[in-house]
């Protein structure tokens, strides 16, 4: 095998560390080919491709963390992760996308927990708890001792547990159904009695259109909102939305729609879902287009 063979071998791991170590697809795959140029450029022999490339692409994720949060500062409302939106069912045309969101662990409401990591606590979490990398290399990559690494990965642990357990995509199809069919009716009382008592929204636009600046909690507040969009928008909003996958669950797209003025009108947005107890608990409204680098349709 040549080299090129050999990192097409570990490409889809590296990917799938690199996303979740990022959330986004955008840094996940600019990490992976510059860890290929750098393999392509090495001139010593590497004794352990996967460890080797594993370290690269930690680091190159470790710098692009410590930029996302700088860019943070002066971000606009919530940030969510970027999704990785597929077509549901089978498709014709694989992407290297799909091998990613294929674990409970990249759900959507994962990855937004995620987030609140510090990047060395994410760091070793991924890599320990997803991919089964031994603290010793956890620990040369993040330039601690073994035990430090070990720390970071069982406070991010403890952090992860607050993550809703997971749910089948059958309890989840029909959960976000439900909602739907409520929105259509445009009864409050419907609505709110497809969402769960802890149900929140988060909006991710950074000022470019219409969402939730803050997380809007509670059921009353949530089905608001969402009257709240669709007065605003009126029936486009709802006309125009395609049912997809949002990593790995069904959620909708849109590639926006044109009003009567701007205030009407809307750019491409996708909506992620979370489900718990047979309810909808949480919705992602990721209205930034900056964020769509992952939408592959």
């Amino acid at each position: 095998m040549t080299l090129v063979d050999d990192f097409q071998v570990e490409r889809p791991r590296l990917l799938r560390i690199a996303y979740r170590m990022t959330g986004s697809v955008a840094d996940a795959e600019d990490a992976v080919q510059e860890a290929w140029l750098r393999l392509d450029g090495q001139s010593s022999p590497i004794d352990n491709l996967q460890a080797w490339l594993t370290r690269v692409v930690s680091r190159l994720c470790l710098d692009r963390l410590g930029s996302a949060a700088k860019r943070r500062e002066t971000y606009v409302g919530q940030w969510l992760p970027e999704p990785v939106v597929r077509p549901l069912g089978v498709v014709a045309e694989p992407d290297p996308l799909d091998v990613v969101v294929q674990d409970d662990d990249t759900r959507m409401a994962a990855m937004v927990l995620m987030d609140t990591l510090t990047p060395p606590q994410r760091v070793a979490f991924v890599l320990h708890d997803a991919f089964d990398v031994p603290f010793p290399e956890i620990a040369e990559i993040l330039d601690v001792a073994p035990d430090a690494a070990r720390q970071y990965a069982s406070r991010a642990r403890r952090a992860m547990a607050d993550a809703p357990p997971p749910v089948t995509n059958r309890e989840h199809d029909e959960a976000v159904a439900r909602f739907l069919e409520a929105m259509a009716t445009g009864d409050i009382e419907a609505i709110v009695a497809t969402l769960h008592p802890d149900a929140y929204v988060i909006g991710d636009a950074n000022g470019t259109t219409g969402t939730a600046v803050n997380v809007i909690r509670g059921p009353e507040k949530f089905a608001r909102f969402y009257l709240g969009l669709l007065r605003r928008y009126g029936d486009a909003a709802f006309e125009s939305l395609l049912p997809v996958q949002v990593n790995g669950q069904l959620g909708f797209y849109t590639s926006g729609w044109r009003g009567a003025d701007t205030r009407t009108s809307s750019p491409a947005r996708v909506a992620g879902f979370t489900v718990r107890d047979g309810l909808v608990l949480a919705t992602y409204d990721v209205a930034n287009p900056e964020k769509h680098t992952g939408v592959r349709l």
